[in-house]
């Protein structure tokens, strides 16, 4: 394909106007697809019905003998512990294991750092002019969500193929006191797929910070969502921090919200023992414990790792072919025309494109009149401003592969028509 921008304007008007009669073609069939959300199908949350349907649906005694239809447990039942320190690598009493959702231990963790601060504070942020934290993007827009309702300044910081502009990361922690955190999701990051480089990861636990009680708010919510039989390796954040002697620095969540069921998983946090007793120290007044019968299914549904690793090739068996088709429709419709770049993950939930500077909303404004809802333009960057309004998050997960490449032929011929009338000069 010849790079648009080389076209004659002749050339340009022409191809419109089949654009034009292929996209009102769309608009004819009336489609309703959303493609907004990095939800599991339908097919993916039946993998583990047998977690409520079979015998495991019926204990309510833990290997270790606690009833789990009482109170009590406050940081989760011991094998539940034990295997959630497995999954993200940790020791078992670095990890406290709590109810469905890793968002709310990161909410409530930066909500408690307002009230009363964190391990190694001085003082409460609350009582702080101003707090800051640092944002890679294009990022989760749920993380950037919690900065903007908490009345946390966001500052946004460039994410390239290897994880966050660490040469901008560390010279502004290193000047700013007022900077308490950096977001971050090192493995398969949502929504562009990469992978934080073991470099990246060293520099992260390592930088100079001017405020002492720095953290590291890692989502490593994507551990073992592999597309294929092997993942990208990802060294460990906790273990990292500790060998560059800020072993306090970093707090490390994780969930099986995309492995069993996403509104009733597990949701799990790390971080060292310092840690992880303050945390404790403040959760007596909010809890008397959390759901211990949802975490015995889990223990034995899955028994151990291998037991997740081999239901996740189940869930990639799933998606895969999901993701095959949006990058099929992608490199046949756009690969040489120089209007859009996309990822090519190797896990995770999402598809990242890039389109030219100042058309990804029209994009979108445009599938949605045809039937394709997809993420909103900006969300992927803090405040929902993408500077450059060139992010456009795809989420494959939830329609199926004939709905997804529909979908996506759609957003291609969007793309195109957008892009010829910002070269026509919007003509």
């Amino acid at each position: 394909m010849i790079p648009f921008a080389e076209l004659s304007t002749a050339d340009l008007q022409a191809t419109r106007e089949k654009l034009l009669e292929c996209y009102r073609a769309f608009q004819e069939r009336k489609l309703t697809l959303d493609m907004t959300r990095g939800k599991p199908s339908p097919e993916q949350l039946d993998l583990a019905m047998e977690m409520l349907t079979g015998d495991v649906g019926r204990e309510y005694s833990s290997p270790s003998g606690v009833d789990c239809r009482n109170y009590g447990g406050l940081d989760g039942i011991k094998e539940a512990k034990a295997l959630s320190a497995r999954y993200l690598e940790v020791a078992s009493d670095e990890i406290i294991v709590g109810d469905s959702a890793s968002l709310k231990m990161m909410h409530d963790t930066i909500m408690g750092a307002l009230v009363y601060g964190v391990e190694d504070s001085m003082q409460p942020w609350g009582k702080l002019d101003t707090v800051k934290f640092l944002c890679p993007s294009p990022g989760y827009d749920r993380h950037f969500a919690i900065c903007q309702y908490l009345g946390i300044e966001m500052i946004t910081v460039g994410l390239g193929p290897d994880g966050p502009d660490m040469n901008t990361v560390e010279e502004l922690v290193a000047a700013d006191e007022r900077i308490k955190g950096i977001w971050c999701v090192p493995k398969y990051s949502n929504p562009t797929g990469i992978t934080y480089s073991d470099t990246v990861v060293d520099r992260l636990a390592a930088m100079e910070t001017k405020a002492a009680d720095f953290k590291i708010f890692c989502d490593n919510a994507y551990a073992m969502h592999h597309l294929g039989e092997t993942g990208d390796p990802l060294k460990n954040m906790l273990s990292a921090c500790k060998d560059a002697n800020n072993p306090d620095r970093v707090f490390l969540f994780g969930s099986t919200s995309k492995i069993s069921f996403a509104g009733s998983g597990v949701a799990m946090m790390a971080a060292s023992r310092k840690n992880i007793e303050f945390i404790l120290s403040k959760m007596q007044f909010q809890t008397i414990g959390p759901n211990k019968l949802n975490q015995l299914r889990h223990v034995l549904f899955f028994k151990d790792v291998a037991g997740i690793e081999k239901h996740m090739a189940r869930h990639a068996a799933i998606l895969k072919p999901k993701f095959e088709a949006v990058l099929e429709v992608l490199e046949r419709e756009l690969a040489g025309s120089a209007i859009a770049a996309w990822s090519k993950p190797n896990g995770g939930y999402f598809i990242s494109i890039d389109t030219l500077p100042g058309c990804a909303q029209e994009v979108i404004s445009k599938a949605a009149d045809a039937g394709v809802k997809l993420t909103p333009a900006g969300a992927t960057f803090p405040y929902g401003r993408d500077p450059q309004n060139t992010n456009i998050r795809i989420a494959p997960s939830f329609p199926s592969v004939a709905d997804v490449q529909t979908a996506m032929e759609l957003v291609a011929i969007c793309i195109k028509l957008v892009s010829i009338d910002k070269l026509l000069g919007g003509s």
